[in-house]
């Protein structure tokens, strides 16, 4: 499944997606070719918990769907690719405005096509930190996608 709009409208559309806008979620920057994105989380009261830090709930969506959205973006149409497990390593308190950067590199999708050609599933692994204001580390969080080629006329279901 490939998405079918332009970076900037795709980043325009997400930004106004009520999990991310209703949870100070923004996409800053989208990379025209999906190869990078930045995301941010302003802190607000709805999303502290009983420390006045960032709930850890928000800091695991400003992270949810943006490798397998570049990936998609990345790889076209004839892909599944879906988020299959993800884990968070809190570091310390996260306090005001928090940033993700996102990058997928030409290797790794290289790697990506050669082990999923023949029709396997295909489990690759991204990490992402999370930063403060400051460009201290807040949580890193460990995302396994899973992507298989689909081939025409294939059950469209995940296996």
């Amino acid at each position: 499944m490939a998405i079918p709009v332009s970076a900037a409208t795709f980043r325009r559309i997400m930004n106004l997606w009520p999990p991310l806008l209703f949870s100070s979620i923004k996409i800053e920057k989208l990379a025209p070719d999906y190869s990078y994105c930045r995301v941010a989380l302003r802190e607000r009261p709805w999303n502290r918990n009983i420390n006045r830090s960032h709930y850890g709930g928000s800091l695991f969506s400003m992270t949810d769907p943006f490798y397998a959205l570049l990936l998609m973006g990345k790889l076209g149409r004839g892909y599944r690719v879906w988020d299959k497990s993800a884990d968070i390593d809190f570091i310390k308190p996260g306090k005001g405005r928090l940033t993700a950067e996102f990058v997928i590199d030409e290797a790794t999708i290289r790697q990506v096509r050669q082990a999923t050609a023949d029709g396997s599933k295909y489990l690759p692994k991204f990490v992402v930190e999370v930063k403060d204001g400051r460009g201290e580390v807040v949580c890193r969080l460990t995302r396994v996608l899973y992507v298989r080629k689909v081939f025409a006329g294939q059950d469209k279901k995940a296996a």
